[in-house]
């Protein structure tokens, strides 16, 4: 017996188009280690898209790979993901199902004490039991799990499965410890393998009844922070129960982090670039972070036009950056005196007038657009005319 799986490959997540080229190739990768590995059975734990609805580029390539695997005459069992789910009911993952090209497991009945049941599916080649639970937007679906009645899927004899889209506390990183989590007791016992999906993380746990509890990480990351961390894809081929990870490497990351605490902005892009000069960028996506307190000049002020052009000029594949903790003693606090919302305004854009080079006149028309913008619908006044109104009065102000 071998099957796979993988989780939170969020197709169409990322916009740059590179970046959004390299997750679907790191997605094609997966499909590749599956039909080399000549699995039984592929295992999706949620978040397959990155919306309910993608766009139609992404549908393609998934349906494309999709495809490949189905013409392998290996089975697809998927549940659906918080970014797979919509409250409507309606999903892409619907259209796959109906496709052929998938079976959603998450299949269930209700009982007639209030509580509910899921439904399982039967591999036909291994005989394997599988079942699972959707996940939801802000682990909304542990509600679910209270009323689910895991005694009798308990009961249920033979191999089983168990596919989940939660965070599980026992599993929960140090850095997450924020997250919604349940405990894994809220799911069902004695299941052979909990196939998990939404943490992006790699890593397994057995506790007491519950063993193989697994996270396979993303396809690919999904976030600058996620670059930087984990810095490729990862998915999870299972043997007879041996669990072994398999690297998904598209394009290596290079993380670069410069330190511009107390330096000026001509200072802060001198060491950027010294940075940039030292790394192998070839064809590496490249996460740059900036941090500290700028003593002269704004973070606005960093030439990032030309680290750019020295980054692709050395044959990187994409490049990224991030001043989140990057702030100047130039943008002071402003004290907060004045109760009228209005004289607060007109003070801000006085007080920063010259750091962002505003004549009068655009303070004025800036004045002039947040009046306007706080305007509200008058009774009576439909939408559509409320917003008509909105455009042409905008319209006349920056005639």
């Amino acid at each position: 017996m071998k099957f796979a799986h993988i989780a939170d490959c969020h197709m169409g997540g990322w916009r740059d188009p590179r970046l959004r080229e390299a997750n679907a190739k790191s997605f094609k990768l997966a499909i590749d280690t599956c039909l080399n590995e000549q699995v039984d059975f592929v295992l999706i734990a949620g978040d397959l898209f990155n919306t309910a609805v993608p766009a139609i580029d992404s549908l393609r390539i998934v349906v494309e790979q999709l495809k490949r695997i189905n013409d392998a005459d290996i089975p697809v069992y998927f549940i659906a993901g918080s970014h797979d789910f919509s409250p409507s009911g309606k999903t892409m993952l619907d259209v796959i199902e109906q496709a052929g090209l998938g079976i959603n497991v998450a299949q269930g009945e209700e009982l007639s004490n209030g509580r509910f049941t899921l439904k399982f599916t039967v591999d036909p080649k291994t005989k394997i039991k599988i079942t699972g639970m959707i996940g939801k937007k802000g682990g909304l679906e542990t509600g679910y799990y209270c009323y689910l009645a895991k005694e009798q899927l308990e009961k249920e004899p033979g191999p089983k499965i168990f596919m989940f889209h939660s965070a599980i506390a026992e599993l929960k990183p140090k850095e997450l410890e924020h997250m919604d989590a349940m405990a894994c007791s809220m799911m069902p016992a004695g299941f052979d393998y909990y196939a998990g999906g939404h943490v992006h993380i790699v890593d397994k746990t057995s506790v007491e009844q519950y063993k193989n509890i697994v996270y396979p990480g993303p396809v690919f990351p999904n976030s600058f922070s996620e670059l930087e961390k984990l810095g490729k894809g990862n998915m999870v081929i299972v043997e007879d129960w041996n669990i072994r990870n398999i690297l998904l490497v598209i394009h290596p990351v290079i993380s670069i982090s410069v330190d511009a605490d107390n330096k000026s902005v001509s200072e802060a892009n001198k060491l950027l670039k010294e940075a940039i000069a030292n790394k192998d960028l070839n064809n590496a996506i490249v996460t740059v972070r900036l941090q500290g307190c700028l003593t002269q000049g704004r973070p606005a002020d960093i030439s990032w036009n030309d680290l750019l052009h020295q980054a692709y000029a050395k044959k990187a594949y994409a490049v990224l950056h991030n001043t989140n903790a990057l702030n100047s003693k130039e943008l002071q606090i402003t004290m907060v005196k004045e109760t009228n919302v209005e004289e607060l305004e007109s003070r801000l854009l006085q007080e920063h007038a010259n750091q962002f080079k505003l004549s009068q006149d655009d303070i004025e028309l800036a004045r002039k657009l947040m009046h306007l913008l706080s305007s509200e619908r008058a009774d009576g006044e439909r939408v559509t005319d409320f917003e008509s109104r909105m455009h042409a009065e905008m319209d006349s102000l920056t005639k």
